[in-house]
């Protein structure tokens, strides 16, 4: 089963789900509903912190300036333009509010993708290349509210993270050509970040091209350089001159026969492999 975030979200077709990655807006049975104006940072707001909000917090956070009475009022106001808009995805009382239990936000099911893989525990296709893992990189471009401004840091860091493990996972299942293009996601992503460079050199390492990832190495080296003052660590330049053991498509072959067959004494199996 697929297992992707965009996958799963496709599944969702009988419940709302909230887009928080180009939004928000809402998806239900195949239908788009956009989100009024005035209520996008209440509904974000609400989805990103994952509980029961107190009503006083989210008025305060939202609209800091003024008063308690008028911050109440704004929030009113953009309860009352979600309803107007038939958006009902939010429980409220008097005291406070949080999402109803039956909704989807994309980015809870990105991050429990990014937690399986940073983990070691993928399961179905979670090693799927999906192109909802670039707009993880940058939640909510062009708010600056500072809780905004946190969840957007707190996300890109959590999926560079998630990158970097995937592209390691890629290259053991000898998947080189997606494991450089995941690797060069970080990349773009955080130029200057050395973790992100090491996953990149390793998976242009494990398919034997040493060029090319002596080329990142040293394009990596002049950018820290200009920018930093600083030379690469030890240890991403010692990754260039440890001698490469790289399997074979016949060896990944021959391996994974052997594991379908238990029974046979891989000492009596001559493969070629080289």
């Amino acid at each position: 089963m697929d297992t992707t975030p965009r996958a799963e979200l496709a599944r969702c077709a009988n419940v709302p789900v909230l887009h928080l990655f180009g939004g928000p807006y809402i998806t239900l049975a195949n239908n788009r509903r956009d989100v009024p104006e005035g209520s996008k940072r209440l509904l974000a707001f609400v989805a990103l912190r994952r509980r029961r909000v107190e009503r006083r917090q989210a008025a305060g956070t939202l609209w800091p300036l003024g008063d308690d009475g008028r911050a109440a009022g704004n929030l009113r106001s953009a309860l009352w333009r979600l309803r107007g808009a038939g958006i009902d995805v939010l429980v409220v009382d008097k005291c406070s509010l949080r999402l109803n239990e039956d909704v989807i936000v994309d980015v809870h099911r990105v991050e429990e993708w990014a937690t399986r893989v940073i983990d070691g525990t993928r399961w179905g296709d979670d090693l799927a290349v999906s192109p909802m893992l670039v707009d993880a990189l940058d939640l909510l471009p062009g708010w600056y509210d500072d809780w905004a401004l946190m969840e957007r840091e707190r996300l890109r860091q959590r999926m560079l993270h998630a990158l970097e493990a995937l592209s390691r996972q890629l290259v053991e299942v000898g998947r080189f050509a997606d494991a450089v293009d995941v690797a060069i996601r970080a990349v773009n992503a955080e130029p200057l970040r050395e973790s992100a460079q090491r996953a990149l050199i390793q998976a242009h390492l494990a398919e034997g091209n040493l060029i090319e990832a002596r080329r990142a190495y040293d394009s990596y080296r002049e950018l820290v350089r200009i920018e930093l003052k600083v030379e690469p660590s030890s240890n991403l330049l010692a990754l260039l001159r440890a001698p490469q053991v790289r399997p074979s498509v016949t060896g990944l072959l021959h391996q994974q026969w052997m594991n379908s067959n238990p029974g046979i004494d891989a000492s009596s199996v001559k493969v070629d492999m080289r």
